[in-house]
Protein backbone atom coordinates (compact mmCIF):
# COMPACT_ATOMS: atom_id res chain seq x y z
CA UNK A 1 0.00 0.00 0.00
CA UNK A 2 1.26 3.44 -0.83
CA UNK A 3 1.28 6.33 1.60
CA UNK A 4 -1.66 8.37 0.34
CA UNK A 5 -0.63 11.48 2.22
CA UNK A 6 2.80 11.41 0.57
CA UNK A 7 1.17 10.96 -2.84
CA UNK A 8 -1.14 13.87 -2.11
CA UNK A 9 1.71 16.19 -1.14
CA UNK A 10 4.04 15.04 -3.90
CA UNK A 11 1.37 15.79 -6.51
CA UNK A 12 1.54 19.51 -5.76
CA UNK A 13 5.21 19.73 -6.63
CA UNK A 14 4.78 17.54 -9.71
CA UNK A 15 1.93 19.60 -11.08
CA UNK A 16 3.71 22.90 -10.34
CA UNK A 17 6.77 21.70 -12.24
CA UNK A 18 4.54 20.48 -15.08
CA UNK A 19 2.78 23.86 -15.19
CA UNK A 20 6.14 25.64 -15.39
CA UNK A 21 7.09 23.33 -18.26
CA UNK A 22 3.95 24.47 -20.07
CA UNK A 23 4.70 28.14 -19.45
CA UNK A 24 8.30 27.81 -20.66
CA UNK A 25 7.45 25.67 -23.72
CA UNK A 26 9.11 22.56 -22.37
CA UNK A 27 6.09 20.38 -23.20
CA UNK A 28 5.30 19.34 -26.80
CA UNK A 29 1.61 18.85 -26.02
CA UNK A 30 1.21 22.33 -24.57
CA UNK A 31 -2.30 22.58 -23.15
CA UNK A 32 -1.78 26.10 -21.78
CA UNK A 33 -0.81 27.88 -24.99
CA UNK A 34 -3.03 25.54 -26.98
CA UNK A 35 -6.02 26.81 -25.01
CA UNK A 36 -4.96 30.41 -25.59
CA UNK A 37 -4.46 29.84 -29.34
CA UNK A 38 -7.84 28.14 -29.79
CA UNK A 39 -9.56 30.87 -27.78
CA UNK A 40 -8.03 33.66 -29.86
CA UNK A 41 -8.95 31.96 -33.15
CA UNK A 42 -12.57 31.37 -32.14
CA UNK A 43 -12.86 34.86 -30.68
CA UNK A 44 -11.63 36.24 -34.01
CA UNK A 45 -14.30 34.19 -35.79
CA UNK A 46 -16.90 35.75 -33.48
CA UNK A 47 -15.68 39.22 -34.40
CA UNK A 48 -15.55 38.56 -38.16
CA UNK A 49 -18.75 36.46 -38.41
CA UNK A 50 -21.00 37.64 -35.55
CA UNK A 51 -24.37 35.89 -35.31
CA UNK A 52 -25.85 38.42 -32.87
CA UNK A 53 -24.53 41.59 -34.46
CA UNK A 54 -25.61 43.82 -31.58
CA UNK A 55 -23.61 41.78 -29.05
CA UNK A 56 -20.46 43.53 -27.87
CA UNK A 57 -17.06 42.03 -28.63
CA UNK A 58 -16.41 42.16 -24.88
CA UNK A 59 -19.84 40.75 -24.06
CA UNK A 60 -21.43 40.51 -20.64
CA UNK A 61 -19.20 38.48 -18.27
CA UNK A 62 -16.41 38.16 -20.87
CA UNK A 63 -13.67 38.56 -18.28
CA UNK A 64 -15.43 36.39 -15.69
CA UNK A 65 -15.65 33.55 -18.21
CA UNK A 66 -12.02 34.04 -19.25
CA UNK A 67 -10.98 33.67 -15.63
CA UNK A 68 -13.09 30.51 -15.36
CA UNK A 69 -11.19 29.05 -18.32
CA UNK A 70 -7.84 29.27 -16.62
CA UNK A 71 -9.17 28.46 -13.16
CA UNK A 72 -10.89 25.25 -14.23
CA UNK A 73 -8.08 24.01 -16.48
CA UNK A 74 -5.00 25.00 -14.49
CA UNK A 75 -5.51 26.77 -11.15
CA UNK A 76 -7.93 24.15 -9.79
CA UNK A 77 -5.45 21.42 -10.72
CA UNK A 78 -2.76 23.25 -8.78
CA UNK A 79 -4.99 23.94 -5.77
CA UNK A 80 -6.53 20.50 -5.37
CA UNK A 81 -7.55 18.32 -8.30
CA UNK A 82 -4.18 16.92 -9.37
CA UNK A 83 -3.39 15.81 -5.82
CA UNK A 84 -6.89 14.46 -5.28
CA UNK A 85 -7.00 12.50 -8.54
CA UNK A 86 -3.52 10.98 -8.05
CA UNK A 87 -4.45 9.89 -4.53
CA UNK A 88 -7.80 8.45 -5.67
CA UNK A 89 -6.08 6.53 -8.50
CA UNK A 90 -3.59 5.03 -6.06
CA UNK A 91 -6.40 4.07 -3.68
CA UNK A 92 -8.37 2.45 -6.52
CA UNK A 93 -5.31 0.45 -7.58
CA UNK A 94 -4.70 -0.69 -4.00
CA UNK A 95 -8.37 -1.63 -3.58
CA UNK A 96 -8.10 -3.85 -6.64
CA UNK A 97 -5.01 -5.45 -5.14
CA UNK A 98 -6.91 -6.36 -1.97
CA UNK A 99 -9.25 -8.56 -4.04
CA UNK A 100 -6.43 -9.98 -6.13
CA UNK A 101 -6.88 -7.76 -9.18
CA UNK A 102 -4.84 -5.12 -10.99
CA UNK A 103 -5.54 -2.42 -13.56
CA UNK A 104 -4.22 -4.71 -16.28
CA UNK A 105 -6.42 -7.61 -15.21
CA UNK A 106 -9.69 -5.65 -15.51
CA UNK A 107 -8.92 -4.27 -18.96
CA UNK A 108 -11.26 -5.62 -21.63
CA UNK A 109 -8.57 -4.94 -24.22
CA UNK A 110 -5.61 -2.67 -24.78
CA UNK A 111 -5.91 -0.11 -27.56
CA UNK A 112 -2.14 -0.29 -28.07
CA UNK A 113 -2.81 -3.53 -29.91
CA UNK A 114 -4.94 -1.62 -32.43
CA UNK A 115 -3.92 0.80 -35.19
CA UNK A 116 -3.33 4.27 -33.74
CA UNK A 117 -6.35 5.74 -35.56
CA UNK A 118 -8.60 3.06 -34.03
CA UNK A 119 -7.31 3.75 -30.53
CA UNK A 120 -7.86 7.46 -31.02
CA UNK A 121 -11.39 6.91 -32.29
CA UNK A 122 -12.30 4.58 -29.42
CA UNK A 123 -10.93 6.99 -26.82
CA UNK A 124 -12.84 9.89 -28.36
CA UNK A 125 -16.19 8.06 -28.75
CA UNK A 126 -16.10 6.40 -25.32
CA UNK A 127 -15.12 9.66 -23.61
CA UNK A 128 -17.82 11.65 -25.37
CA UNK A 129 -20.57 9.11 -24.65
CA UNK A 130 -19.68 8.95 -20.95
CA UNK A 131 -19.64 12.74 -20.79
CA UNK A 132 -22.99 12.97 -22.60
CA UNK A 133 -24.52 10.73 -19.93
CA UNK A 134 -22.78 12.68 -17.17
CA UNK A 135 -24.18 15.92 -18.60
CA UNK A 136 -27.68 14.45 -18.43
CA UNK A 137 -27.10 13.57 -14.76
CA UNK A 138 -26.13 17.17 -14.03
CA UNK A 139 -29.59 18.19 -15.21
CA UNK A 140 -31.60 15.38 -13.63
CA UNK A 141 -30.10 15.21 -10.12
CA UNK A 142 -30.99 18.28 -8.04
CA UNK A 143 -27.76 18.17 -6.04
CA UNK A 144 -25.67 18.19 -9.23
CA UNK A 145 -27.93 20.73 -10.96
CA UNK A 146 -27.09 23.26 -8.24
CA UNK A 147 -23.47 23.08 -9.39
CA UNK A 148 -24.35 23.04 -13.08
CA UNK A 149 -26.34 26.26 -12.69
CA UNK A 150 -23.02 28.11 -12.81
CA UNK A 151 -22.64 27.13 -16.46
CA UNK A 152 -26.26 27.95 -17.27
CA UNK A 153 -26.02 31.38 -15.64
CA UNK A 154 -24.50 32.65 -18.91
CA UNK A 155 -26.76 35.36 -20.35
CA UNK A 156 -24.76 36.19 -23.48
CA UNK A 157 -23.02 33.39 -25.33
CA UNK A 158 -19.38 33.61 -26.32
CA UNK A 159 -16.48 31.18 -26.69
CA UNK A 160 -15.28 31.53 -23.08
CA UNK A 161 -18.72 30.58 -21.74
CA UNK A 162 -17.71 27.03 -22.70
CA UNK A 163 -15.51 26.75 -19.62
CA UNK A 164 -17.63 28.66 -17.12
CA UNK A 165 -18.54 25.84 -14.76
CA UNK A 166 -18.22 24.94 -11.09
CA UNK A 167 -15.10 22.98 -10.13
CA UNK A 168 -17.28 20.16 -8.81
CA UNK A 169 -18.19 19.33 -12.40
CA UNK A 170 -14.55 18.42 -13.03
CA UNK A 171 -14.69 15.96 -10.13
CA UNK A 172 -17.94 14.42 -11.39
CA UNK A 173 -16.90 14.16 -15.05
CA UNK A 174 -13.43 12.78 -14.34
CA UNK A 175 -14.68 10.30 -11.73
CA UNK A 176 -17.33 8.81 -14.02
CA UNK A 177 -14.90 8.73 -16.94
CA UNK A 178 -12.07 7.08 -15.00
CA UNK A 179 -13.46 3.55 -14.79
CA UNK A 180 -14.48 3.02 -18.45
CA UNK A 181 -11.21 4.50 -19.67
CA UNK A 182 -9.30 2.27 -17.24
CA UNK A 183 -11.21 -0.84 -18.34
CA UNK A 184 -10.25 -0.18 -21.96
CA UNK A 185 -6.73 0.99 -21.17
CA UNK A 186 -3.61 1.77 -23.14
CA UNK A 187 -4.44 5.28 -24.30
CA UNK A 188 -1.38 7.29 -25.28
CA UNK A 189 -0.51 10.86 -24.40
CA UNK A 190 -0.90 11.71 -28.09
CA UNK A 191 -4.47 10.34 -28.08
CA UNK A 192 -5.38 12.42 -25.06
CA UNK A 193 -3.76 15.57 -26.47
CA UNK A 194 -5.47 15.31 -29.85
CA UNK A 195 -8.89 14.72 -28.28
CA UNK A 196 -8.29 17.60 -25.85
CA UNK A 197 -7.52 20.14 -28.58
CA UNK A 198 -10.33 18.91 -30.83
CA UNK A 199 -13.00 18.92 -28.13
CA UNK A 200 -11.92 22.32 -26.81
CA UNK A 201 -12.21 23.73 -30.33
CA UNK A 202 -15.69 22.29 -30.88
CA UNK A 203 -16.81 23.35 -27.39
CA UNK A 204 -15.60 26.91 -27.93
CA UNK A 205 -17.43 27.07 -31.25
CA UNK A 206 -20.62 25.67 -29.69
CA UNK A 207 -20.72 28.63 -27.31
CA UNK A 208 -19.35 31.23 -29.72
CA UNK A 209 -21.35 34.05 -31.27
CA UNK A 210 -21.40 32.38 -34.69
CA UNK A 211 -24.49 31.00 -36.41
CA UNK A 212 -23.20 27.76 -37.89
CA UNK A 213 -24.67 24.27 -37.90
CA UNK A 214 -22.14 22.53 -40.24
CA UNK A 215 -24.79 21.35 -42.71
CA UNK A 216 -25.18 17.53 -42.83
CA UNK A 217 -22.47 17.21 -40.17
CA UNK A 218 -24.87 18.70 -37.62
CA UNK A 219 -26.18 15.16 -37.05
CA UNK A 220 -22.71 14.12 -35.91
CA UNK A 221 -21.14 17.19 -34.31
CA UNK A 222 -22.65 19.57 -31.80
CA UNK A 223 -22.87 23.12 -33.16
CA UNK A 224 -23.78 26.70 -32.15
CA UNK A 225 -27.31 26.57 -33.58
CA UNK A 226 -28.03 23.38 -31.66
CA UNK A 227 -26.28 24.22 -28.42
CA UNK A 228 -27.97 27.60 -28.02
CA UNK A 229 -31.20 25.68 -27.30
CA UNK A 230 -29.51 23.78 -24.50
CA UNK A 231 -29.05 27.14 -22.78
CA UNK A 232 -32.61 28.35 -23.44
CA UNK A 233 -34.36 29.72 -20.37
CA UNK A 234 -37.66 28.24 -21.55
CA UNK A 235 -37.17 24.50 -21.95
CA UNK A 236 -39.55 22.24 -23.89
CA UNK A 237 -38.68 19.32 -21.61
CA UNK A 238 -38.24 19.27 -17.84
CA UNK A 239 -34.60 18.19 -17.76
CA UNK A 240 -33.42 19.98 -20.87
CA UNK A 241 -32.35 19.10 -24.41
CA UNK A 242 -29.23 18.81 -26.58
CA UNK A 243 -26.81 17.37 -24.03
CA UNK A 244 -24.02 16.67 -26.51
CA UNK A 245 -20.57 18.02 -25.75
CA UNK A 246 -18.66 17.35 -28.94
CA UNK A 247 -20.95 14.87 -30.69
CA UNK A 248 -24.62 15.56 -31.36
CA UNK A 249 -25.26 12.01 -32.54
CA UNK A 250 -26.19 10.82 -29.02
CA UNK A 251 -29.02 13.36 -28.85
CA UNK A 252 -30.40 12.22 -32.18
CA UNK A 253 -30.07 8.54 -31.24
CA UNK A 254 -31.73 8.93 -27.83
CA UNK A 255 -34.30 11.54 -28.89
CA UNK A 256 -33.04 14.41 -26.74
CA UNK A 257 -32.42 16.67 -29.76
CA UNK A 258 -34.37 19.91 -30.14
CA UNK A 259 -33.79 22.67 -32.70
CA UNK A 260 -37.28 24.06 -33.53
CA UNK A 261 -36.12 27.27 -35.23
CA UNK A 262 -33.33 29.80 -35.39
CA UNK A 263 -32.45 30.39 -31.74
CA UNK A 264 -30.24 33.41 -32.26
CA UNK A 265 -32.19 35.77 -29.99
CA UNK A 266 -33.73 33.43 -27.41
CA UNK A 267 -33.34 34.28 -23.72
CA UNK A 268 -30.67 32.24 -21.98
CA UNK A 269 -30.48 31.05 -18.39
CA UNK A 270 -32.80 29.16 -16.05
CA UNK A 271 -35.86 29.85 -13.89
CA UNK A 272 -35.20 32.49 -11.22
CA UNK A 273 -31.66 33.10 -12.47
CA UNK A 274 -32.10 36.77 -11.62
CA UNK A 275 -31.30 35.74 -8.04
CA UNK A 276 -28.15 33.86 -9.02
CA UNK A 277 -24.80 35.37 -7.87
CA UNK A 278 -22.88 37.43 -10.41
CA UNK A 279 -19.30 37.08 -9.16
CA UNK A 280 -16.92 34.12 -9.11
CA UNK A 281 -16.66 33.51 -5.36
CA UNK A 282 -20.39 33.72 -4.75
CA UNK A 283 -21.05 31.38 -7.66
CA UNK A 284 -18.55 28.89 -6.24
CA UNK A 285 -20.17 28.79 -2.80
CA UNK A 286 -23.75 28.97 -4.06
CA UNK A 287 -24.29 25.17 -4.23
CA UNK A 288 -22.79 24.70 -0.75
CA UNK A 289 -25.54 26.91 0.66
CA UNK A 290 -28.01 24.34 -0.67
CA UNK A 291 -30.40 27.02 -1.81
CA UNK A 292 -33.58 25.88 -3.49
CA UNK A 293 -34.97 28.13 -6.18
Amino acid sequence: MENYFDIFLKSYGEYWNYFLDLIYFREIENYFYGLIAISLVVWLLEIVFPWRKNQAVFRKDFWLDTFYMFFNFFIFNLILFSALSNTAAAFFNDALGVVGLSLESIQLFNVNALPSWAGLLIFFVVSDFVQWNTHRLLHRVDFLWNFHKVHHSVKEMGFAAHLRYHWMETVVYKSLLYIPITIIGGFSVQNVAFVYFFTISVGHLNHANVGWDYGPLKYIFNNPKMHIWHHSKELPRKYGVNFGLTLSVWDYLFKTNYVPKNGRDIELGFTNDEHFPQDFLQQEIYPIKLKKD
